[in-house]
């Protein structure tokens, strides 16, 4: 692969540049708001870029991502959007090029969380109204956004089973637990890369379904099998579960 990695600058698109050199892959070039020496070129902006690429790999965030979207469309070329903290209008902007363009969208890319999403959908259907669910996610204190995305993409697991609303902590006297509800808390400290806990509460027992990731190695490792995978693809919105049909 020829990839164009946006946010290589950072810790993230460092782990993406190490791996990738350790798998004989090719980054072309990197764009970041905050250049440092990288072993290939470093632009502050798309309009510097004039590399060809196959991929283009953004780990950098929702800022500024209609100039990513732009350049992508302008050179038919996929994009792998690892990335969260999207608004509505974000969202809204990536379904419109997803029109035009292959885009690859996820809150996560470990295999271990994406076979934690099907989990808990299962654990959902199977115990029911009769257990409420409480979602606690933990990152290091540098993250921005909360709660984080694969906190989100948990909560719609749960939501397949069935009509649920999202609540975000709790403060005050809010009274007593709705059993349409479920609480999602975010928990920011030291370095923490990632930890994500689903407890369904029932009557005299709990379940608890989690995930640990000891090193940011394995979100690199799956966005260049993801990118990859993308590389070919008709236009359309794509996630791990479709990477993962078939497997899993």
């Amino acid at each position: 692969m020829n990839i164009l990695l946006c946010g290589c600058c950072g810790r993230m698109g460092r782990m993406v540049t190490e791996l990738a050199e350790a798998q004989g892959e090719h980054i072309v070039c990197g764009v970041d708001v905050a250049p440092s020496p990288m072993p290939y070129p470093v632009y502050p902006s798309f309009a510097e870029v004039t590399e060809n690429c196959d991929v283009l790999i953004d780990f950098s965030s929702a800022q500024g991502l209609e100039e990513r979207l732009k350049f992508a469309e302008e050179h038919s070329v996929p994009v792998l959007l690892a990335a969260t903290g999207y608004s509505d209008s974000n969202l809204e902007l990536i379904r419109n090029y997803a029109k035009k363009i292959p885009l690859f969208k996820t809150g996560n890319l470990s295999l271990g969380v994406n076979l934690l999403q099907l989990l808990v959908e299962k654990a959902a259907r199977v115990l029911g109204d009769g257990f409420d669910v409480e979602i606690i996610e933990r990152h290091h204190n540098q993250k921005k956004d909360a709660p984080s995305g694969t906190a989100l993409m948990l909560a719609e697991s749960v939501k397949k089973a069935g009509e649920k609303e999202s609540v975000y902590g709790r403060h005050g006297m809010v009274g007593a637990r709705d059993k349409n509800e479920i609480g999602i808390h975010a928990v920011r400290g030291g370095t923490i890369v990632g930890e994500h806990e689903v407890m369904f509460a029932g009557e005299d027992e709990i379940v608890t379904l989690s995930h640990s990731a000891r090193s940011r190695k394995v979100f690199a490792a799956g966005a260049l099998k993801a990118a990859a995978w993308l590389i070919g693809k008709p236009a359309g919105l794509y996630d791990m579960g479709d990477m993962l049909k078939g497997i899993v």
